[in-house]
C-alpha cells in the first residue's frame, strides 16, 4: 500500500494526515503554535514555528502509523490565506509573518483604493480589504523600509513551510491570487499594480499550479522526520482552495457551506468573465484553469457559540438544540442578524451589529437559538443571491463544519438555499485536500475529479422542502430588510460606546 501526507498550515495549529490509496486517512497529528499581538490590532506568527512544529507532526505520524518511509509516496500543504513573510538575500527571514486576520493596513487600503482601486478590482477580482498581502507589502515599505529594502523575496506561509522542506521556493495560484498582486485571469504578476506600489517583481516568487511537484525533502527533514529524500513535494494551495477540494468541489454546479467560527459560502466556476464587482471574493481554484467565488459570514458558529455561553452556559448544543425542528419555521416572528463583529458579505461593515428582532412574550429560549440558527443561514443565502444574480446554477451543495452536525439545521439550509444538501462520511477539511493534491501530484490519477470519486464519500442528503423553501423565501425578505433599518442606529450606538 503506498500513501500520502495532506498538511493543513492553520492560523493556531498544524494538522498533518496520512492517506492510503483508498482515501482513508490511517494516521494525523496536530500541534499548535502562539500567536503574537504585539499591539492592538497586530496578529504575527514566527515562521520558525511553522516548521518546528511541521517537523513534530510528520515525525509523529511516522512514528505511530509504522508505515515504510519509502511507501509515503507524495506530501502536499494547504496553508492560511494571505499572511506576509519576508526573507533577504540569503533566505533569512527578515520579521515576523504579518498575519491574514491583522488589521494595522486600513491606512494602507484607503491609499490602494484612492490610488488604483479600480485598475486593482478589474486585474485581481478583489476588492481591497486589510487581510490581503499587498497592504502589509505597503505597511513595511512605509514604517520599516530599511527592512523592506533588504527584501529579496516574499512568501505566504505555506509556501515558506515548503521552502523550508525543500530547498525550493514557489507560489500558487490559489494562494497567490489572494496578494492583490495577481492577475487572477492572466495567471501572471501584475506589472501594472506592482510598479505603481513601488513594489519590485524581483521579490515576487515563480508561480506554479497547485498539483505540480516542485522538489523533495532535502536530507535534515528526512533525517528529522523518518521520511525519505525521494518524497515528492507538490505545490499545494490556499485553505480554502484545499477545503474545497477536500469537500469535492472539483466540478460545475458544486458549492460548499462551511460553518465553523465564520461562515464561509464558496462555489466552483470556470466562467473567467463572470463580474462580481468585488462583492464576493474571486480566486484562482487548487484545480487548473478553474476559479472558486467565495462569500463569507463574519460570525456563523460563533453567534451560536455565543449565544449558548450567554444563555445557557449549562446546556451542551444538543441540549440546546433539541426539538427545534418542533418549532415553526421563523421561531414564532422573531429574526437574528449576525453581525457580532461587523459583517462581510454582501456588507463590507465593520460597524454593523447583532440584532434580534420582533421578540414577545411568547419566545422560549428555543426560539431564540432557532433564529440565531436560522440569522446564520439567511446571511450564508446572501452570498448564494449574488452567485445566482450573475447566473450561476447552484446545484447541490455540500455541508462541512458545525452546521453539517445537526440534522435540523442541515434541512435548514436545503430549504434556506432551496437546494439539495450533502454531508460527508469523513470530513478532514484542507488537510484532506492537500493529501488530494499530493496524491494526484504523486500520478496516482489523472485529475482531482477522479480521486475526490475515490477519497471522498457521502453521508447523507437532504432535499428542500417546497413549502418551506416558499416560506423562508418570504422571510429572507424581511430578514434583508434589518441591515438597513439598523445601519445608523448601530454606528451611533458604537460612537456612543468610545465616549
Amino acid at each position: 500500500m503506498k500513501y500520502v501526507i495532506g498538511i493543513d498550515l492553520g492560523t493556531s495549529s498544524v494538522k498533518s494526515i496520512l492517506v492510503n490509496q483508498q482515501g482513508e486517512v490511517c494516521a494525523e497529528s496536530s500541534q499548535e503554535y502562539p500567536l503574537i499581538h504585539a499591539k492592538t490590532g497586530y496578529s504575527e506568527q514566527n515562521p520558525e514555528e511553522w516548521v518546528s512544529q511541521t517537523v513534530k507532526s510528520l515525525k509523529e505520524i511516522t512514528d505511530c502509523s509504522g508505515v515504510s518511509a519509502s511507501d509515503i509516496e507524495g506530501i502536499s500543504f494547504s496553508g492560511q490565506m494571505h499572511g506576509l513573510v519576508l526573507l533577504d538575500e540569503n533566505m533569512q527571514v527578515l520579521r515576523n509573518a504579518i498575519l491574514w486576520n491583522d488589521t494595522r493596513t486600513t491606512p494602507q487600503c484607503q491609499q490602494i483604493v484612492r490610488e488604483f482601486g479600480d485598475t486593482v478590482l478589474a486585474v485581481t477580482k478583489n476588492a481591497v480589504l486589510e487581510g490581503f498581502t499587498l497592504p502589509k507589502l505597503l505597511w513595511v515599505q512605509q514604517h520599516e523600509p530599511e527592512l523592506f529594502a533588504k527584501a529579496a523575496v516574499f512568501m505566504l506561509p505555506k509556501d515558506y513551510l515548503r521552502f523550508r522542506l525543500t530547498g525550493s521556493i514557489h507560489m500558487d495560484y490559489s494562494d497567490a491570487a489572494g496578494t492583490l498582486l495577481l492577475d487572477v485571469i492572466n495567471k501572471n504578476w501584475s506589472e501594472e499594480i506592482a510598479a505603481q506600489f513601488s513594489i519590485p517583481l524581483s521579490i515576487c516568487p515563480p508561480l506554479v499550479e497547485s498539483s505540480a511537484c516542485v522538489g523533495n525533502l532535502i536530507p535534515e527533514i528526512a533525517d528529522q522526520t523518518g521520511l525519505s529524500t525521494d518524497t515528492k513535494i507538490v505545490a499545494g494551495g490556499a485553505d480554502n482552495a484545499c477545503g474545497a477540494i477536500g469537500a469535492g468541489i472539483v466540478s460545475h454546479g458544486k458549492t460548499l457551506c462551511s460553518i465553523g467560527t465564520s461562515g464561509v459560502i464558496l462555489s466552483y466556476e470556470e466562467e473567467k468573465n463572470r463580474d462580481f464587482a468585488g462583492k464576493v471574493h474571486f480566486f484562482n481554484h487548487g484545480k487548473e484553469d478553474a476559479y472558486y467565488t467565495m462569500g463569507v459570514t463574519l460570525s456563523a458558529g460563533q453567534s451560536l457559540k455565543w449565544f449558548k455561553e450567554t444563555f445557557a452556559d449549562g446546556e451542551t448544543f444538543e441540549d440546546l438544540t433539541e426539538g427545534l425542528g418542533e418549532l415553526p419555521i421563523g421561531s414564532g416572528g422573531l429574526l437574528f442578524t449576525p453581525y457580532l463583529y461587523g459583517e462581510r458579505t454582501p456588507h463590507a461593515d465593520s460597524s454593523i451589529r447583532a440584532s434580534f428582532i420582533g421578540m414577545d412574550e411568547t419566545h422560549t429560549k428555543k426560539h431564540f437559538a432557532k433564529a440565531v440558527m436560522e440569522g446564520i443561514t439567511f446571511s450564508l443565502q446572501e452570498s448564494l443571491e449574488i452567485f445566482r444574480s450573475q447566473g450561476k446554477k447552484i446545484g447541490s451543495i455540500v455541508s462541512i463544519g458545525g452546521g453539517a452536525k445537526n440534522p435540523v439545521w442541515l434541512q435548514m439550509q436545503a430549504d434556506i438555499f432551496n437546494a439539495q444538501v450533502l454531508t460527508l462520511t469523513s470530513e478532514q477539511g484542507p488537510a484532506m485536500g492537500a493529501a488530494i493534491l499530493a496524491a494526484v501530484g504523486s500520478g496516482w490519477f489523472e485529475s482531482l475529479e477522479d480521486c475526490s470519486k475515490t477519497f471522498i464519500g457521502t453521508a447523507s442528503i437532504y432535499e428542500p422542502n417546497p413549502e418551506a423553501v416558499s416560506s423562508y423565501r418570504k422571510l429572507f425578505t424581511i430578514y434583508q430588510e434589518v441591515y438597513g433599518n439598523t445601519k445608523e442606529i448601530c454606528e451611533s450606538l458604537q460612537n456612543f460606546k468610545v465616549q
